[in-house]
């Protein structure tokens, strides 16, 4: 089935409950690198119940599971992941039951040969008392659907970083097994574990799941900035730009404005090629 821009702009699916536990919290927590010396007090309480648990603010983007883009008829083998936006209501507990809504909210078509920009919005309350817990919204670009019929255009301009020189950096490593641990958190795709797979798509070897790697930024702005505090953060956005190998490092810069915190990050071993741009990250006041 060809995409249809009428069909597309249709898609939703609406109620679906979830549900998660500590163990996936802290799994999230470790998938992300948080951990690593288990005699870091200021992190072993995201991965160990001992007292209050705290959760990383994007452990949202795995919580549910929403599948209102599986009839849209996009070429499959050439969709990526173009930018994914979290805003959070109030801060995640280490467990619950949650109520998710999923919808098209807008496509572009940059035609023939040049793909479509779809975005979706995911709302997702508490089933205890049916407040907003978090919206999720994530940009998926169709290479290979371009000159569908939509309407042209691009989309919202990314957040636009300071021109002045960053005001910290932290390098945070990641694991060659990272691929393999983060996708535990619920997304199988082979890309990041199959390496004939990776090769036959023009990959050298499996990528890092690109939400491992917003993973990663949060985590490293978490420390430097909300000092290990996760009510703090109440958004982050990013646009992807290019893959991570598992094992590469992932420098994050950043800049900080009062209650705004940009930042992109990079990677040093590949002559700091930029992984994640436009970062914004929004701080409670």
């Amino acid at each position: 089935m060809a995409m249809n821009y009428e069909h597309l702009m249709q898609l939703k699916s609406e109620g679906q409950r979830f549900s998660y536990t500590d163990r996936e919290t802290m799994l999230y927590a470790i998938g992300i690198g948080l951990g690593r010396d288990p005699l870091d007090e200021n992190e072993l309480p995201f991965v160990f119940e001992r007292e209050a648990l705290k959760t990383v603010p994007t452990l949202a983007t795995v919580l549910t599971r929403m599948s209102v883009l599986k009839d849209s008829g996009f070429d499959y083998s050439k969709v990526v992941h173009g930018e994914q936006r979290l805003s959070l209501h109030r801060p995640l507990p280490p467990q619950g039951e949650l109520v998710a809504s999923s919808r098209v909210t807008e496509a572009y078509d940059k035609g023939p040969g040049k793909g479509a920009v779809i975005y979706t919005e995911t709302k997702v309350d508490s089933a205890g008392d049916g407040k907003p817990m978090f919206t999720l919204v994530s940009t998926t670009f169709a290479r290979g659907d371009g000159g569908f019929g939509g309407p042209a255009g691009s989309g919202p301009a990314p957040h636009v970083l300071p021109d002045r020189r960053p005001d910290g950096s932290v390098t945070l490593e990641t694991r060659k097994d990272q691929a393999l641990l983060y996708r535990l958190n619920g997304d199988r795709n082979p890309l990041h574990a199959d390496p004939a797979l990776a090769k036959r798509v023009g990959f050298p070897a499996p990528i890092l799941h690109g939400l491992c790697t917003y993973g990663t930024a949060c985590r490293a702005l978490l420390a430097e900035v909300a000092k290990y505090d996760h009510t703090r953060i109440t958004g982050f956005d990013v646009r992807f730009s290019s893959p991570v190998y598992p094992g590469e490092s992932i420098a994050t810069d950043y800049w900080v404005d009062e209650t705004v915190v940009s930042f992109r990050c990079r990677i040093p071993e590949r002559g700091d090629a930029v992984v994640i741009n436009n970062g914004r990250c929004q701080l409670a006041s």
